[in-house]
């Protein structure tokens, strides 16, 4: 694709009129090796999907770019930027966890970009579903994060299967990064944006628990602080189940996100968070990288960071794009506190909190999606004209394979329901209930 089609396309899908500085330094590069290094929300992706488009061919020759991620979330948020901005090529994901029956009919005809997480990849080729002989553009995604998960066999095993790649992209969110053994180790022309963000955008602060459990200075601090989108990070899975009740029964309700959950409970978390259902989401590390959720006003230390690598991705969660955000760290006496664990204040919750109210928001639940011919706008129609409600009434819409979710208010979601109830969707009969957290 030429360059001006590209961002043509940036502009009118994605809504962009203008380029980050190291979006267009990236857009400009004409060497086949890119190494690019920026923290999350940077926007590396457009960075390296420019990077990638330029470099294929007219469509419908096969497979041409193939993108890995390490995560599904990380997979679907890449498709999401890439499939508008591609226009006429044929794009698709493939994830664990998804329908394999449904994956493999997307594969026919062949598409020409493929976004997947490593071991579904390799999955479909061992499978011979898919043929990445002739691919030409090879961009893997946090790649650094793939082999701290146990993918390095599952990468090389993929590439050594791509003898026809002219073009690499790697992305990470550090410089400071090996090359695996099974990619070219010289050639590379490097981009580092991984200098995070700005004192002037965040505020680290200090919160003080007076006992070593912090349950009820957590709820304290979540009912008393003006931001509003927040992320709870813990350390372990049974501890985040365990906060996550608690908060529950203190009147704050909260979504859960660690890799013990099904994907779909994990995608579940986030849609609910990112439509604005619930404020909190309590997770470990696994949400510290690789999600895109809109708006994180603040991020909550419950447990101190393990590593200092930890505490800048978990950090890096809020203040981005230039926006302010606020990191709060609670701390006992039973913590040791590492050198890279900083505070510029200290806040204290009052004991005897009440909680705020909670965000008036819920989340409809639709058992069609796109695979049943259903768009956002079908539902947003939907929800007006047989739901009764007004146009600036129906909130985040997303649509999966056989799926969909709306954002509404939740004092007009019972009744919603009930106008909906009688009518089709599309001439289709659709169940629709409330997600409930």
């Amino acid at each position: 694709m030429k360059l001006t089609e590209i961002l043509a396309n940036i502009k009118e899908k994605l809504g962009i009129a203008a380029l980050k500085p190291m979006q267009a330094q990236v857009a400009e590069c004409q060497s086949e090796r890119l190494r690019l290094a920026a923290p999350t929300g940077s926007g590396k992706t457009i960075a390296f999907v420019i990077y990638a488009l330029k470099r294929i061919g007219a469509p419908g020759r096969g497979v041409q770019v193939v993108v890995l991620a390490p995560s599904r979330e990380l997979a679907l948020q890449i498709y999401s930027v890439m499939r508008p901005v591609a226009g006429g090529y044929k794009t698709v994901v493939l994830y664990g966890g998804h329908s394999m029956e449904d994956e493999k009919n997307s594969l026919s005809p062949a598409p020409d970009i493929v976004i997947a997480t490593p071991g579904r990849m390799l999955d479909h080729i061992n499978r011979r579903n898919i043929d990445v002989s002739a691919v030409r553009v090879l961009v893997l995604d946090e790649y650094d994060k793939c082999v701290e998960l146990g993918f390095e066999g599952e990468m090389k095993r993929i590439v050594q299967r791509m003898s026809g790649v002219r073009a690499i992209a790697l992305t990470s969110a550090t410089s400071a990064i090996d090359l695996p053994q099974y990619l070219p180790q010289d050639g590379w022309h490097t981009f580092d944006f991984a200098e995070g963000v700005s004192a002037s955008q965040l505020q680290l602060v200090r919160v003080q628990s007076q006992a070593v459990d912090k349950a009820d200075t957590l709820a304290a601090l979540l009912c008393s602080i003006p931001e509003r989108k927040v992320i709870v990070f813990v350390n372990h899975r049974e501890s985040a189940e365990r906060v996550r009740d608690f908060l529950k029964k203190a009147g704050i309700y909260a979504g859960l996100y660690h890799g013990g959950l099904e994907q779909h409970d994990r995608a579940m978390a986030v849609e609910l968070l990112d439509n604005g259902t619930v404020d909190v989401l309590v997770a470990t590390d696994l949400a510290a990288r690789g999600l895109d959720i809109s708006g994180i006003e603040a991020v909550v230390h419950y447990h101190i960071p393990p590593t200092a690598e930890n505490w800048i991705h978990r950090n890096g969660r809020t203040a981005r794009n230039g926006a302010p955000g606020t990191v709060y760290t609670i701390t006992s006496e039973a913590d040791n506190i590492p050198e890279y664990v900083e505070w510029t204040r200290e806040y204290a919750p009052k004991p005897d909190y009440r909680c705020r109210p909670g965000s008036g928001i819920a989340t409809l639940h639709f058992n069609a999606g796109r695979k049943e011919k259903i768009s956002k706008g079908d539902i947003a129609g939907f929800l007006i004209i047989r739901g009764g409600l007004k146009a600036d009434e129906v909130g985040r819409i997303s649509v999966h394979d056989h799926e969909a979710l709306a954002a509404v208010p939740a004092a007009r979601v019972r009744e919603v329901i009930k106008a909906v109830e009688p009518h089709r969707l599309k001439n289709k009969k659709v169940k629709i209930t409330q997600v409930r957290v």
